[in-house]
């Protein structure tokens, strides 16, 4: 899968969590990381969008677009 990079970024934030106590936020992350999981192995979410890693993504601000 090209984008199961995703998995590994929510496994890293959900140990992070783990370790340093945030019981809620870890519960959160196990939700999203499955959630995640069964998109992309389903083929869904990210449709139509041009991806190719991650710092790719349109990030903006009040002031307007970063380029």
């Amino acid at each position: 899968m090209a984008n199961d990079w995703i998995i590994d970024v929510l496994s890293d934030l959900k140990a992070f969590a783990e370790k340093n106590g945030l019981v809620a936020l870890e519960r959160q992350l196990g939700i999203t990381q499955a959630t995640a999981q069964a998109e992309l192995t389903s083929g869904t979410g990210m449709t139509g969008m041009n991806y190719d890693g991650p710092g790719r993504l349109h990030r903006g601000n009040a002031e307007g677009p970063i380029l």
